[in-house]
């Protein structure tokens, strides 16, 4: 019995976050209500604080459970490098899913905005999983690793939002084949 009512419990509280991040992403933070995410979850709306305490709280859930989405592709493996990064990033800017970090990105750049400090440690994270997989002895003379990876992810979510806002004038296809171009070639 008491197994049962903890996997229910994990379940509400997945369906919420699921539905919490697709209507962030399609509506915002701010314009969506705790009545929107449990109609979409099919769940109670008290439900919300009870698993998260608050709409923030719901917030941070959602930015852990994408940003965990996000770091099993791009950080390496203990010990070593894994996979094309270029390759990654630009598969994961096609994903529906990857719509979200465009959003909040619009409402983090206010200085009251209440997820201001979780976008900030989204990207730091981010650059921080980028920057693992960038060798220093592979940049070119006079760059550091610190600011080629806030280069390389700032490059990224323009694309990224450029893209979401005008697919049709963006073309990721050449602008991957691009950035691969001006990429020194260990970094591919």
């Amino acid at each position: 019995m008491a197994m049962r009512r903890i996997e229910r419990t994990q379940e509400s509280r997945r369906l919420l976050v699921a539905a919490a991040a697709e209507l962030f992403a399609e509506k915002s933070y701010r314009q969506t209500s705790f009545i929107d995410i449990a109609d979409k979850a099919g769940i109670s709306r008290g439900s919300i604080p009870w698993h998260f305490g608050n709409k923030l709280g719901l917030l941070e859930a959602v930015v852990d459970d994408q940003l965990q989405a996000v770091l099993t592709g791009f950080v390496p493996p203990a010990g070593g490098r894994s996979g094309d990064l270029l390759d990654q990033v630009m598969s994961f800017i096609r994903l529906p899913a990857a719509r979200l970090f465009i959003t909040l990105l619009a409402e983090a750049v206010e200085v009251d905005s209440p997820i201001r400090e979780h976008y900030a440690r989204l990207h730091a994270v981010l650059r921080q999983g980028v920057q693992a997989r960038i060798p220093a002895e592979a940049l070119p003379v006079g760059t550091t690793p610190e600011a080629f990876t806030v280069l390389l992810v700032g490059a990224v979510i323009g694309v990224h939002a450029q893209w979401r806002v005008a697919p049709e004038a963006v073309d990721l296809e050449a602008v991957h084949a691009t950035i691969r171009a001006l990429l020194p070639a260990s970094l591919g």
